[in-house]
């Protein structure tokens, strides 16, 4: 996600640049140390995300977000939380206080880019997804997952090099893959039919390394299952 920051504070400006250089699904176009400037540069095709100060001389992150048509997702950071009301009717990703951690700084990431892919995001024609791991964020391509499990209220995605559990319902997760690679086989269970070693009676057989993984066919997809292979 290409972002720009918008922060008069050198310090916090600073900052918010050492935390998007470690976060790798952000790649930062510009950084202002005015709302002037930035809105002389911003060109939404190519932003997806903005860092936004709102106490800054010649114009404030609330009047510039006011001069601004058409804009892509903002983070608020703020040092004062009473321009929080006003700032979530311009429909901001997310506001965060300062002094600024990386932890809370990437929880609202993981929200901008979650919002990304439900507007922007067509499973179909992407390649890849990024996975949450402790405080990173990890890319994985399509082709390298197995399968998908649910467990409780999280998922675990296997892949050829290691497992991702994550916080997410097995609804979402499924909204996010390509139907060309995925299917649904069970309530519990995702697969990738390129992956598919063998199926038998009601079980898939994959295979990861030294583990043979058998996983259970629902009745209710199987059908479907059979009819999206190409088999003879």
């Amino acid at each position: 996600m290409n972002c720009i920051i918008i922060e008069d504070d050198k310090y916090s400006r600073k900052l918010i640049e050492e935390f998007v250089g470690k976060t790798e699904i952000l790649n930062l176009l510009h950084s202002f140390s005015n709302a002037v400037d930035a809105i002389n540069y911003i060109n939404t095709d190519e932003i997806h995300l903005i860092f936004l100060d709102v106490e800054m001389p010649e114009m404030t992150g609330i009047e510039f977000l006011k001069n601004i048509r058409k804009y892509p997702q903002v983070i608020i950071i703020s040092a004062k939380d009473k321009y929080a009301l006003e700032a979530f009717e311009y429909d901001v990703t997310d506001y965060i206080l300062k002094p600024i951690t990386y932890s809370r700084f990437y929880k609202a990431v993981s929200k901008a880019v979650d919002r990304h892919y439900i507007r922007n995001g067509n499973p179909e024609n992407a390649t890849e997804i990024f996975v949450k791991k402790n405080s990173s964020l990890v890319r994985v391509k399509f082709e390298d997952i197995l399968w998908i499990e649910a467990l409780e209220n999280y998922v675990i995605v296997s892949t050829f090099q290691e497992k991702y559990t994550i916080h997410f319902t097995m609804k979402a997760i499924e909204q996010k893959l390509p139907i060309s690679i995925f299917r649904r086989v069970h309530r519990s269970y995702i697969v990738n039919i390129n992956q598919i070693m063998l199926i038998e009676d009601n079980q898939i057989i994959m295979s990861i390394a030294e583990e043979i993984k058998q996983i259970p066919i629902g009745k209710s997809y199987k059908d479907k299952l059979m009819l999206d292979l190409n088999f003879i």
